[in-house]
């Protein structure tokens, strides 16, 4: 079976069951050295904990994914544990994932990539061409899901993103927290500054600012109705609404609204990941002039380490429409172009990873709720996207940048040390003012 030749030759470290749609089993791999039936992330945060699988035993009942997961794997793995024509008999989906993308890693390239690769190479323009009409669209499907949902797994700022772990005993609660908190001493925000927040979500990052700053004025946007309903009622509830305005508009409109120059800071969270390759000049243009001569900008956004590559085929149609994570290769030239000044840039290897993990196990104990609002078919389409995106911050070199951006080569200072100090300043303050720029 042309199945189980492919599990034959990728499956080497750890060991996994296949029963075929016909009955039939097979076995692939080795016991793992560490004494554990699956095995243990090299890269995890300790071995036999969080990044720790199990047994693995998975059964397909469909005998067309005999061929369909050894020829497109990408996309038909997904589409059959929806549908419950992959069961797993032993162990979880996550498990069997973990397996599967440790064994072949992230330099790892299969048969099957090399023959559709360069399709979706050539295909990858159309795929991600957002104009405002289908980027509005592409928001709507993922974002403007029951809000009901995202309560179930985020923590209570409703932060979705990357989260900032120091130790591995840090909470989701704590790191998501100090994400915020790492972001804002990047800033170098002072009293009575401008701030736009491009793709402002539920309204975290936005309030955070206002509550650690001052007199600060901010315009956060999305596209998203249903973020701006709860992030305009947070507002008005901290009595805030007076410095922090929420609209639905595209950042490609600002600068017609007479926003040219207007800003002394811009941030932007998880938001870079909709933009599409195609449309990185127009985003890097409104940027540029949307801050002032002395502006600064953060931009915070998953990307790749493999260099250029395609939107995986399922997250594309189910989960994220439109969307692409770029390599630095495929970042950097374009802020060149657009003639700003690159100030900082950081990596965040594996935060990205513990932040779905804890997502990940928060969502499947409160699963009987989430089907609730949707469907059993529904919950294992999310159980599979936060189980796959895990390991692939995990083993297939997916990770998060930072990149302070400016259009003064002045404008912040020479050295990183004002973070450190900015974050020690805040984290004895707690919640009172502390962010005026030295």
């Amino acid at each position: 079976m042309l199945l189980a030749s492919l599990f034959r030759s990728l499956i080497k470290t750890g060991h996994m069951t296949l029963i075929d749609a016909h009955g039939r089993r097979y076995e692939f791999g080795r016991p793992d050295p560490n004494g554990l039936p699956g095995g243990v992330s090299p890269g995890g945060v300790a071995d036999g904990g969080p990044a720790a699988y199990g047994p693995v035993t998975v059964r397909v009942t469909d005998p067309s994914l005999h061929w369909r997961l050894a020829l497109a794997p990408r996309l038909y793995a997904g589409e059959a544990y929806m549908d419950g024509t992959l069961v797993m008999e032993e162990g979880s989906i996550y498990d069997l994932l973990a397996l599967i993308t440790r064994n072949s890693g992230w330099q790892h390239i299969s048969w099957t990539d090399r023959l559709v690769g360069p399709i979706e190479t050539l295909t990858r323009y159309a795929q991600q061409f957002n104009p405002v009409h289908r980027s509005r669209d592409n928001v709507a499907h993922h974002y403007d899901l029951s809000g009901k949902l995202y309560s179930l797994f985020l923590d209570s700022d409703r932060q979705y993103s990357c989260a900032y772990f120091p130790t591995p005993e840090t909470t989701l609660e704590e790191a998501q927290s100090l994400k915020k908190r790492h972001i804002v001493a990047k800033l170098r925000l002072a009293p009575g500054m401008k701030v736009l927040d491009i793709g402002s979500g539920w309204g975290g990052m936005a309030l955070e600012i206002a509550r650690r700053v001052p007199d600060t004025q901010i315009l956060g946007i999305t596209l998203s109705r249903e973020q701006l309903a709860v992030a305009r009622q947070r507002a008005e509830e901290e009595g805030l609404a007076n410095r922090v305005r929420f609209e639905l508009v595209d950042y490609r409109h600002l600068k017609e609204r007479g926003y040219a120059g207007h800003f002394d800071r811009i941030v932007s969270v998880g938001m870079f990941e909709h933009v599409g390759l195609p449309h990185y000049p127009e985003y890097f243009a409104a940027v540029r002039d949307l801050m002032t001569p002395e502006g600064v900008a953060l931009l915070h956004s998953i990307g790749r380490l493999d260099g250029p590559g395609s939107t995986n085929p399922w997250i594309r149609k189910y989960i994220f429409p439109g969307g692409y994570v770029p390599a630095l290769s495929e970042v950097l030239p374009v802020v060149e172009k657009a003639r700003i000044v690159t100030t900082d840039i950081e990596i965040l290897r594996l935060h990205y990873a513990e932040t779905l993990r804890a997502w990940r196990h928060r969502f499947m104990a409160r699963a009987d709720e989430a089907a609730a609002l949707y469907d059993e078919r529904f919950v294992r389409m999310w159980e599979f996207y936060l189980a796959g995106s895990e390991c692939a911050f995990r083993y297939q070199g997916h990770m998060v940048f930072q990149i302070q951006l400016s259009n003064s080569l002045t404008a912040v200072p020479l050295t990183r040390d004002y973070i450190h100090r900015a974050e020690e300043d805040m984290a004895h303050r707690a919640h009172t003012p502390a962010m005026v720029a030295e």
